[in-house]
């Protein structure tokens, strides 16, 4: 079983993962996963506070994945290395928690899913580089042909530009969600998940935004 939910930003939304909101993880087992959206905020500075949370993270009955949003320490993240997992590339921040390298098609649970982090921040100009705000914010290469441009899901943090438009007009139309459209126009799926506008919203039949919301990856309507 795989479920998805939108950001967590370390300690300040995480409380969605505790068992009176998403009470479905206590029939759960660690092959069982929880993707994260983007913007996961547990790699960042390396404190007591975020080894807790990882530590809180790994208890739980499942196994968490996260693909990295635009708030993440990317100095920090790249230190990690990148293993084998899931036919791809992960790293392991913790027991139980892998971080999904981007533009992958990785195999989770008997799905395709192709997994593309990053977004471009809204708030840049009041961030400082290599302390809250990191140039690698921005995505560079996927593996869709290789896979005939066809998975079951897709996980990303942003939207394309068309379903951003619907979501939230005032946001800048960047090179990021022109990106993700040149791929939406492409790529074959039967559902995209994203996090990264902090609203719970199904837009139509495919396009998914995830906040507070936890929710089985499924072909039917949530």
């Amino acid at each position: 079983m795989i479920y998805v939910t939108g950001d967590t930003h370390a300690n300040i939304d995480i409380e969605k993962l505790n068992t009176t909101k998403f009470p479905q993880q206590k029939n759960l087992t660690k092959d069982d996963y929880l993707i994260i959206c983007g913007d996961f905020g547990l790699c960042w500075d390396g404190s007591h506070r975020e080894m807790w949370w990882q530590d809180w993270l790994t208890a739980k009955n499942f196994t968490t994945l996260w693909i990295d949003g635009n708030h993440e320490n990317f100095d920090m993240l790249y230190e990690f290395p990148l293993e084998d997992k899931f036919g791809g590339k992960v790293r392991q921040i913790a027991p139980d928690i892998y971080h999904l390298d981007r533009g992958q098609v990785l195999t989770i649970d008997g799905r395709k899913i192709f997994c593309m982090g990053g977004a471009r921040s809204v708030d840049k100009a009041y961030r400082t580089e290599h302390i809250s705000w990191w140039q690698q914010e921005m995505p560079s290469n996927c593996a869709l042909e290789q896979n005939n441009w066809t998975v079951d899901y897709v996980v990303t943090h942003c939207a394309p530009r068309s379903i951003q438009t619907l979501l939230a007009s005032w946001y800048e139309n960047d090179p990021m969600v022109s990106f993700l459209e040149r791929i939406r126009q492409d790529i074959r799926f039967k559902r995209w998940y994203f996090g990264h506008y902090h609203v719970d919203k199904q837009l139509n039949d495919q396009f998914v935004a995830l906040y507070n919301r936890v929710i089985p990856i499924s072909d039917m309507q949530m």
